[in-house]
């Protein structure tokens, strides 16, 4: 085969996209029509998780540089990945409690919360929260992946940096490990960046509607999964819907909410 011949093969749109893969990665354990519907909705979820994952990266390492104008456009696609995903649950609902129940059964102790990846995206985002670890053997990458993001400097972390280097006095000495708690000084700091009505309160913004959105997401999946099961014990053997409440209006970035009622 000639170079010229590979090159073509390796651009071909099929193989490009690996579409054999993609497309035979759905394996239904029944017959029933809607599991086709089921599994390819939450193979989407993982690909915007994976997504969004790799742009938060891009997010962080463009605070931290001082790139204003960069973490912007890169907030503002995380934002509008995040509508895509709150948006799918749309489609989930167009399946009936009955229609999800004829094949239920089928997906053993499979269950949502063993997402590694949103469970990573959530502790990008700060969520210092050891519990998520009961669905993850000890010594297994998906554990290891989460565990590490915990030990890393979180999105909001790197805020701070981005807003040290911009000038405002913010202390550099918090413990990355922890969760973020609510810090009067730091709503100081806030305050002025929202008075200057530069840059840095633009992202500040961003960073309001990046918390907001998941918020929404975290409300339409309580909804969607009252709506389908009720109260019932999740596939995984959680207390589904019970447990998915408790997370409902709980922001990342509370410093962020707090200084509001000063502006």
């Amino acid at each position: 085969m000639t170079q010229t011949d590979d090159t073509q093969a390796a651009l071909s749109y099929t193989s490009y996209l690996a579409l054999d893969e993609v497309l035979g990665a759905q394996r239904p354990r029944s017959d029933e029509h809607d599991e086709l519907l089921f599994i390819v909705i939450h193979q989407v979820y993982e690909l915007w998780f994976k997504q969004t994952l790799h742009e938060a990266e891009f997010l962080q390492s463009n605070l931290e540089a001082g790139n204003t104008a960069h973490a912007i456009r890169t907030l503002r696609r995380i934002l509008t990945v995040l509508k895509v995903i709150v948006a799918q649950l749309d489609v989930l609902e167009t399946m009936t409690p009955s229609q999800f129940t004829s094949f239920r059964a089928r997906l053993d102790q499979s269950s949502g919360f063993q997402s590694a990846q949103f469970r990573e995206l959530e502790a990008v985002l700060g969520r210092r929260d050891e519990r998520v670890f009961a669905h993850y053997p000890e010594g297994g990458e998906q554990r290891e992946r989460i565990a590490a993001a915990m030990r890393r400097p979180s999105v909001f972390d790197s805020f701070l940096k981005y807003l040290a280097n911009s000038g405002y006095a913010v202390d550099g000495e918090r413990d990355v490990t922890r969760p973020v708690a609510p810090s009067p000084e730091l709503q100081a700091v806030l305050l002025k960046v929202y008075q200057d009505d530069g840059g840095p309160s633009v992202v500040a913004e961003c960073l309001v509607d990046l918390d907001e959105g998941m918020q929404e997401w975290r409300y339409r999946h309580v909804k969607m999964v009252e709506r389908t099961i009720g109260d019932k014990t999740g596939t995984g053997g959680s207390s589904g819907a019970t447990y998915l409440r408790t997370t409902l209006f709980h922001p990342m970035f509370p410093d962020l909410w707090a200084v509001r009622s000063k502006l």
